[in-house]
């Protein structure tokens, strides 16, 4: 009995070993969580007892955003009539991307705004990119992974929508003008003359209330759209790495397509947004947008 009870003790202890070091290895695998870790925070000068904090997202935006930065830099920094290979690539690419915005809001708009919705795509389809290289959250600083798609992170996307929100409303106002944008949003549609024209003055000023609350949303479906596809396509990405690089493969191809598709998609998203609203270049755009 005595040597019984010595085996049970011993296979207990295994068993609250081995469980032990499975813990330990799994708090040593940074898995990916919805909330960023911040690796600093600076302290605001002019705001006592408040500091900003710099999450790996937030350091992944930054390196995107001077990834590009030296990209252009280094293809536009001796151009010629006949052009290199990069700046053969850089043109084509801008080429691409002005001819697709100008088949969704006109030449006139284009030629106005081209460069947010350039920055936007090219700022998504990068940052989502270097989000899948190999090891990107191996890489730690005081126990935190330093690197992380950033765009797995809500409050880059968060960001990204409000600030278009701003902007939108901007360009709205400089196109429009505040009378003709109530008017717009509020007014009579379909060139109702009349009596109808003013019996239906209700309905169309609660059309206009719908539209206000489907303006402020916009910066919350656009967060989450993007942030949802990016962050689970990193967080599958992350569990098919502990199986094998093998298992991983077909993700990784899904992922990149998912990547250029979702910067697609929030460049096409914003600019039928703006042209909704102002309309384009012919008389007849805004009959048709009512």
């Amino acid at each position: 009995m005595k040597y019984l009870l010595q085996k049970l003790a011993a296979i207990g202890m295994f068993t609250v070993s081995a469980s032990a070091a499975e813990h330990a290895a799994e708090a040593e695998h940074h898995g990916l969580t919805t909330d960023a870790p911040v690796l600093w925070n600076i302290d605001i000068p002019f705001w006592p007892g408040h500091s900003l904090p710099i999450s790996n997202s937030l350091v992944m935006f930054c390196l995107a955003v001077l990834l590009i930065t030296l990209l252009l830099r280094l293809s536009t920094r001796n151009m010629q009539r006949i052009p290199g290979k990069l700046q053969n690539f850089v043109e084509w690419v801008f080429e691409t991307l002005y001819n697709f915005v100008e088949g969704l809001i006109g030449k006139k708009l284009t030629a106005k705004y081209f460069w947010y919705f350039a920055t936007v795509f090219l700022l998504i389809l990068v940052s989502n990119y270097m989000g899948l290289i190999p090891g990107v959250g191996e890489v730690t600083y005081n126990g935190q992974p330093l690197f992380r798609g950033a765009n797995a992170d809500l409050n880059i996307t968060i960001f990204l929508g409000l600030f278009y929100t701003f902007i939108w409303f901007v360009w709205v106002m400089k196109e429009q003008g505040p009378w003709h944008f109530l008017t717009h949003t509020f007014g009579p549609k379909g060139g109702l003359t009349g009596f109808l024209k003013y019996a239906l003055l209700p309905i169309f000023f609660f059309v206009g209330i719908i539209e206000l609350v489907s303006i402020a949303v916009r910066p919350i479906a656009l967060a989450a759209r993007l942030f949802g596809n990016i962050f689970a396509g990193e967080a599958i990405l992350e569990q098919m790495s502990l199986l094998s690089w093998a298992a991983m493969l077909p993700f990784m191809a899904l992922e990149i397509i998912v990547g250029f598709v979702q910067a697609l998609v929030f460049l096409m998203l914003t600019a039928i947004f703006l042209k909704t609203q102002v309309g384009g270049d012919d008389e007849d755009t805004e009959a048709a947008t009512h």
